[in-house]
């Protein structure tokens, strides 16, 4: 069923309700998941943080740029040398994800981040995939060696502002999927299937305007899937969603697991 043909619901026990039948559903996740394991994002302004958008347009770190000009590298190293600096852990988000794959219904996790904190709070690779990639890896642009984002960072540290590839002196990135590069076609390929495959899909803590990424819930509902949307704020999906809740990730998710594992 569709929010466009029964009209969207509020809350999250109307969510619990309308998922209550799912057995295959899909967690879309955004940066909103992550907030509560101390990872700012972009789009927020409120915070301490003031919104890493302020400090670090990511449109203005486009795959692009980043290779023509040095300038962007070095901004682009300045924010991931702050970002490995955040001693981020899962967070109950993350927790509600993996207690749905042990209670059997989750058919995978679908995530636009690139922190890498679902595997770490135990989520079989099997259900993840990530859609903009891993920060926790660099790659070089030219060979294709990939390293620990650690070592890259310490090489930043250590006085290298837009470290080259210890191999072949190429430019060395985060293997993030940037604004204007593309999404690995055997990565949006599971996610695609993942998505078809489902009969609930939760997207969480994203504003649903980054694509394509942000086409794959109104995909979901297309072909016959229940659509629930939590955030923070209104999403461009609210309207075409079965339910909506407004609120906070970290206490959301984990109610709604609650409520289908009862």
């Amino acid at each position: 069923m569709s929010g466009m043909d029964t009209g969207t619901l509020h809350g999250p026990g109307a969510a619990a309700s309308l998922l209550a039948s799912a057995r295959r559903i899909v967690v879309f996740t955004g940066a909103g998941v992550s907030t509560d394991s101390g990872i700012p994002d972009f789009r927020s302004t409120g915070g301490r943080d003031g919104g890493l958008w302020t400090r670090y347009d990511p449109r203005k770190l486009s795959f692009g740029r980043y290779k023509a000009d040095p300038d962007v590298r070095r901004q682009a190293w300045k924010l991931r040398r702050e970002l490995s600096a955040i001693q981020a852990r899962p967070n109950p988000a993350h927790l509600a994800c993996v207690r749905l794959a042990e209670l059997g219904r989750l058919a995978g996790v679908i995530t636009q981040n690139v922190d890498g904190l679902h595997g770490d709070a135990g989520l079989d690779p099997e259900l993840l995939v990530e859609v903009h990639g891993t920060g926790r890896i660099a790659v070089c642009l030219a060979c294709g060696d990939r390293r620990p984002m650690a070592e890259a960072v310490a090489r930043v540290e250590a006085g290298e502002p837009d470290p080259p590839c210890l191999l072949c002196g190429g430019i060395l990135k985060a293997a993030t999927v940037s604004f204007g590069q593309g999404i690995p076609p055997e990565v949006w390929a599971r996610a695609q299937a993942m998505t078809d495959a489902c009969d609930g899909f939760v997207a969480v803590g994203s504003s649903l305007v980054v694509h394509p990424a942000a086409g794959l819930p109104r995909r979901a509902a297309a072909k016959g899937a229940t659509l629930v949307v939590i955030n923070r704020e209104p999403t461009p999906l609210d309207p075409m969603a079965d339910a909506v809740c407004h609120g906070e990730a970290g206490s959301l998710l984990p109610g709604l697991v609650d409520s289908l594992s009862a």
